[in-house]
């Protein structure tokens, strides 16, 4: 079994870790070059303020392998909490080894113990390779279209 993180609020050990995930994932699924001291400074912000989300970090033989960082949204309509994963990576020496179902199957028992009931993610259109693992995991396409405007 994979052991995890579930990285503590204003721990900053992991900063740099999950920024080079970040910016080794924006390239391999969307070719994006992120800029790594704006990336650090966004990942530092979650650290050091958990309404921005929590890092979730799996770990071999006490070295990270994978991450994930989870938020929340409020469901009106529901009146209840979703639970969105999002910045998923796995470093490509450890991928096909469980480590994201172990990760995802994590982070529905959280979902459970905090009352969360549904767990939302997205990912780039193109990415079928993640869309695979998504689908073999037992989740499914929502009816959504996500949109966006840029500013600034």
């Amino acid at each position: 079994m994979t052991p995890f993180i579930l990285v503590a609020p204003n721990d900053l050990s992991f900063a740099e870790t999950l920024t080079r995930f970040q910016v080794d994932m924006a390239m391999e699924s969307e070719g994006l070059a992120l800029d790594y001291a704006r990336t650090l400074n966004g990942v530092r912000a979650v650290l050091q303020d958990e309404t921005k989300g929590r890092y979730l970090v799996a770990t071999l033989d006490d070295k990270p392998v994978g991450s994930l960082m989870l938020t929340r949204e409020w469901s009106d309509w529901n009146c209840c909490w979703y639970l969105w994963i999002q910045s998923v990576y796995v470093s490509p020496d450890h991928r096909n080894k469980g480590i994201f179902k172990a990760m995802y199957n994590k982070v529905l028992e959280l979902a459970a113990s905090e009352g969360v009931t549904q767990v939302r993610l997205y990912v780039d259109r193109d990415n079928t390779k993640a869309q695979k693992v998504y689908q073999k995991l037992g989740m499914s396409e929502c009816h959504y279209l996500l949109y966006e405007t840029q500013i600034g």
